[in-house]
């Protein structure tokens, strides 16, 4: 992703558009997959259109399809990998191992949940079979190209002391701007897919469950069950199970299309009914309303994300008039330390300066160099600051001029002095991984 982005960049800087064109391909390819498995699943043409058209209405597609995250290629890497699954559990087409290999190695580069995918579909093959597989070598052997890819993450999480799993620890206590309580997980799947369509994905999870002619597929639906159980026990984000919906909608298709088709009325509220539901949801999980109009609707509550585009270049503004004067007056060494990453990114990003923050990846970029004992801090604590400097002194609240409540509007910008000590000897104390 961080490549794409880079490349992107390069390509034309500051072109919103083009930075999300990676976006949108990844998730046209989820749509185009969601078919593929339906055919691979029984389903004939009309089918085949209503899984993929059910599969690019999701509200979980519209968020993940104009922003470039992690969350976006790992729909695309769990779409891509349950297809190959599928085409080897129905033909057992063995050397589709290696694809598969090289797909979930590449799904791992961008995040971990593929390694739950397959964990989950183990435990489908086990329970549900067929358990063939597990001889076959050329599973072994795309199971090392995946271990292979993986590897350098995998060493380099050991050397740190696996920080991803501090990251987890604190999105299951609520401590992401996207954690919800784990008695959500599936409620908000009503949430993740189209809801009036909800009834298909439905249907095919008890089709792969249960009819006798897809039992070579039931382990999809079995692994679907031990992921509902693992993201619920662990306190996953209700998201991290969307990427099954593919295959169910794939599974569910012809049989809900075999319904509708017996009544003309049925078809139309099928039609009538899916439209609706696939247009209300775009005001909230798209770029659509003004900025101005944002405060006044319940977007935000709705969609974290959305309130997080907002506001950064008054942001970085408002934190540039506080460190202008300082520089000015002979302070060339001030510290510009934000609070969360994505502070730090945005003074990158508008102001064109070198920022630092303890928080997530943005820790490891490294400490302020040792000498510069004035900073600039975004979004702290006094209290926590005082641990560090002599004084501090409240400059500014953020503030975006657009009375969008996200997460820095209104918070503190302290100008602070004295450092009491090297940053390089204080730097893990700003260590921020929740």
């Amino acid at each position: 992703m961080a490549v794409l982005a880079r490349l992107m960049s390069a390509v034309a800087p500051s072109s919103l558009p083009l930075l999300r064109l990676p976006s949108a391909f990844a998730m046209a390819g989820v749509v185009l997959l969601t078919g593929g498995l339906a055919r691979e699943l029984g389903a004939g043409r009309g089918a085949r259109t209503l899984a993929a058209a059910a599969m690019a209405t999701c509200p979980v597609l519209y968020g993940a399809g104009h922003l470039l995250s992690t969350t976006t290629f790992g729909l695309l890497a769990w779409a891509a990998a349950l297809f190959l699954v599928v085409r080897i559990l129905r033909a057992r087409q063995d050397r589709l191992f290696l694809p598969l290999g090289i797909v979930v190695g590449l799904g791992l580069m961008d995040n971990d949940l593929v390694a739950f995918l397959m964990a989950g579909l183990v435990v489908g093959v086990l329970v549900a079979g067929p358990r063939g597989v597990f001889r076959s070598p050329w599973l072994w052997v795309g199971t090392v190209i995946a271990v292979a890819m993986w590897t350098p993450y995998l060493l380099w999480q050991a050397h740190n002391g696996w920080p991803q799993l501090d990251v987890a620890r604190s999105i299951a206590s609520g401590g992401s701007g996207t954690s919800e309580p784990r008695w959500a997980l599936l409620p908000f799947q009503l949430l993740m897919g189209n809801l009036w369509l909800t009834p298909i994905w439905v249907v095919g999870l008890v089709h792969l469950l249960r009819r006798p002619d897809l039992r070579w597929a039931r382990a999809i639906g079995w692994c679907w069950i031990a992921l509902v159980v693992a993201f619920t026990v662990l306190g996953g984000k209700p998201y991290y199970l969307s990427g099954m919906l593919p295959a169910l909608f794939a599974a569910g298709a012809q049989p809900s299309l075999d319904w509708a088709r017996r009544k003309s009325s049925r078809m139309q509220t099928l039609v009538i009914g899916g439209t609706i539901s696939a247009l209300v949801p775009l005001p909230i999980t798209l770029p659509l309303l003004p900025v101005s109009a944002l405060h006044n609707s319940p977007i935000i509550d709705l969609n974290y994300d959305a309130g997080e585009t907002v506001g950064w270049p008054a942001y970085v503004d408002e934190i540039m008039r506080v460190a202008g004067p300082v520089t000015a007056g002979g302070g060339g060494g001030v510290v510009l330390l934000a609070s969360n990453y994505g502070e730090a990114g945005a003074l990158e990003r508008y102001a064109d300066v070198t920022a630092y923050s303890g928080d997530m990846g943005f820790w490891w970029w490294g400490p302020p160099p040792d000498g510069t004992s004035t900073a600039v801090a975004i979004g702290y604590d006094r209290d926590h600051l005082a641990e560090f400097f002599d004084q501090c002194r409240l400059s500014t609240h953020l503030d975006n001029h657009e009375d969008v409540d996200d997460d820095e509007q209104g918070q503190p910008v302290y100008l602070c002095q004295g450092l009491r000590g090297e940053w390089s000897a204080m730097w893990l104390r700003f260590k921020n991984l929740g």
